[in-house]
């Protein structure tokens, strides 16, 4: 439960800090290469 708390929190802060380093499209492309890397985690 904690790691579950912790992963949270670090997902929010990278989220929060790709906000705000690059503009709207940048977080777009962020985004689909975050969801990518956890994709190819999970496989």
């Amino acid at each position: 439960m904690k790691k579950l708390h912790l992963s949270a929190a670090l997902l929010l802060v990278a989220a929060l800090a790709a906000g705000c380093a690059n503009t709207v499209r940048g977080v777009g492309a962020d985004v689909k290469g975050t969801a990518q890397a956890v994709e190819d985690v999970v496989k």
